[in-house]
Formats: C-alpha cells, sequence, structure tokens
C-alpha cells in the first residue's frame, strides 16, 4: 500500500507557481476554504491538491467545507485513499480538517467516515470564533432536519451564520439551475434567522450570485469535476468561471468576509470582500479586479452579465 501511494504521488505533476494571496490573514481570523464535486481521484482533483497545499503556506487556513459529492464511482477503502486521504493528506498532516456536507452521488454511511467530521449525523452543526457553519443534507430536506435548523439557527448567537449543502437554491447552471422547491423550503427560514452567506455545489463550475434577500450564494462544484461551457449569463450572476476546476478561500475577520476563488493553474478568477449585512440590508460586495487571468481563462469569467433572465 505504501508503494501504491508514492507511485500515485508522484506520477502526478506538480503544477505551476501560483499567484499571490490577496487575503488579509489578520490575527485571531477564521480561515477556511471551500470544495465540491471533487472527488473523482483525477489529475486534474490532484492538481487542485497541490495548489491548496501551496495557498496555505501564504494563506494558513485551519479547516475546509465540503459542498457534496465528495466521492464519485466506488467507495472501498483503496477507493477512499486514493480519492481523499491521498489527494488531501498534506493538509491533514498541517491540522487541517475537513467538513463534509452529502451530495446526490455521495453514499449516506459517509456521514461515519472518520475523514468527514460529520460524528455519524447527516447534518451538523459547529462553530469557529464568531461563525456558526451548519452543514445540511439537501438530499432529503424532511420535516425533522426543518425543525432542527430553526432551532439551532434560534440558538445561534454567532455573528456570522453560514449554512452549505450540496444543491444550488440558485444557480445559472445549463445543467441543473435552481432547486427552486428546496429553495422555498430554505429560503424563509435563513431570512429570518439572518443567514448570511451559503456555499453550495451540485453544477460543476464557480458562480457568485448577487445578493438574494440579503443572503450571498457561491457555488462551488469544479474540484474535481468540470463542465465547460456549463455558465448561463443571467442577471443574477455577480461572477462565474466554467473553464478549469477551482477552489475557494475565505477569512471572516470582524464584520468582513473576505473571499478568492483560485483556478487549478493558480489564476485568480474571483475575489472581494462582503460586509457583515444590517438589519437584513446587504453591503454590496468590494469586488477586486484580475488583470493577470490569463487570455485562455478570460471566456469563463463573467464580470458584467448584460442579459436578461428567465426562471430555469
Amino acid at each position: 500500500m505504501r508503494f501504491f501511494v508514492i507511485a500515485l504521488m508522484a506520477a502526478l505533476a506538480h503544477p505551476g507557481p501560483p499567484q499571490e494571496s490577496a487575503l488579509p490573514v489578520k490575527p485571531d481570523s477564521v480561515r477556511f476554504a471551500v470544495i465540491g464535486d471533487m472527488g473523482t481521484g483525477d489529475r486534474g482533483q490532484y492538481d487542485v491538491a497541490n495548489r491548496m497545499v501551496e495557498q496555505h503556506q501564504k494563506f494558513p487556513f485551519d479547516f475546509v467545507i465540503m459542498v457534496g459529492d465528495n466521492v464519485y464511482g466506488g467507495e472501498s477503502p483503496i477507493e477512499m485513499q486514493k480519492k481523499l486521504e491521498v489527494p488531501y493528506r498534506p493538509q491533514i498532516d498541517k491540522g487541517v480538517k475537513f467538513y463534509a456536507a452529502l451530495g446526490n452521488h455521495d453514499d449516506p454511511s459517509q456521514s461515519h467516515y472518520e475523514f468527514f467530521n460529520m460524528n455519524g449525523k447527516p447534518y451538523y452543526t459547529f462553530r469557529k470564533g464568531n461563525v456558526r457553519f451548519f452543514a445540511l443534507n439537501s438530499n432529503y430536506m424532511d420535516p425533522g432536519q426543518i425543525a432542527w435548523l430553526e432551532k439551532e439557527l434560534e440558538a445561534s448567537g454567532s455573528d456570522w451564520k453560514i449554512c452549505y449543502f450540496h444543491h444550488p437554491l440558485y444557480s445559472s447552471g445549463r445543467a441543473h439551475g435552481s432547486t427552486t422547491e428546496l429553495r422555498v423550503l430554505l429560503e424563509p427560514i435563513f431570512v429570518k434567522h439572518g443567514v448570511q452567506v451559503v456555499f453550495q455545489g451540485h453544477e460543476h463550475m464557480y458562480e457568485r450570485i448577487k445578493p438574494q434577500k440579503g443572503i450571498y450564494y457561491f457555488t462551488e462544484g469544479a474540484s474535481g469535476k468540470l463542465k465547460r461551457n456549463n455558465l448561463a449569463k443571467t442577471e443574477m450572476t455577480a461572477a462565474g468561471f466554467d473553464t478549469d476546476l477551482t477552489f475557494m478561500m475565505v477569512e471572516i475577520s470582524g464584520d468582513e468576509l473576505h473571499f478568492q476563488t483560485l483556478s487549478r493553474t493558480g489564476a485568480i478568477v474571483d475575489s472581494g470582500t462582503i460586509k457583515r449585512p444590517v438589519n437584513g440590508q446587504p453591503v454590496p460586495a468590494a469586488v477586486n479586479s484580475h488583470p493577470r487571468i490569463p487570455l485562455s481563462a478570460m471566456a469563463g469569467y463573467l464580470g458584467q452579465p448584460q442579459v436578461s433572465w428567465s426562471s430555469p
């Protein structure tokens, strides 16, 4: 087994040099990465994992949230090693924890997998600093989970409330689009209890949605799987990227959330700062420009959408 691991890692070439991180790395901030739809065991997943290791040297995030479809295909011990433990081992060895949500390709038994820190629960909550995270199971949004979410949100005294799960409430993806039935269930609860940010997956691309009822939505569904030209340009798209694999890095300090999205090649495809909404009114994100994005990637970067939106 040791030979298999060494040979596999040696066979995967190291990507080129990364770009500089624009994140502030303030003392006592909450720092984490976001990945989704990644567990293929393919070259692309390993490239993204290598980028995360490189970025960790400059932006030492403490944990990673996973928005579902964590494993594609077989889930034997050797497959789980290939798709999870080997690519992310350098981060695990540095003490980085991974907190998973389940996607439609994930077996429910994954909630018992030690690497995912779910403690046998299909949905759960945890706190980091002034941030409370809620990992939901969007495969089965039954009354019990809804009641639990209401209770936990009501009891949370955290400044920031962040939910993450697999199926997107808002999406401009051509493959699936918005999961409107789930939106009907969850959005009123999010609004009522002051959720500020939501991370989601399922669509194999990256997208940042303009604030919807005071909430910022991000789709990160391309950390191992990619569907090129999957992003339809709509009025609700603030930015997007669908020509390469991606991952996100996030830092929360006080009333500011800083985000940065990188491609597999290390190009910064989106970044900015979100102020914590006051009285339910979102403060427009301060978005950075990215002149260093390669020309070959520009076709997938949507900064200023110009066409009207129709419901998916």
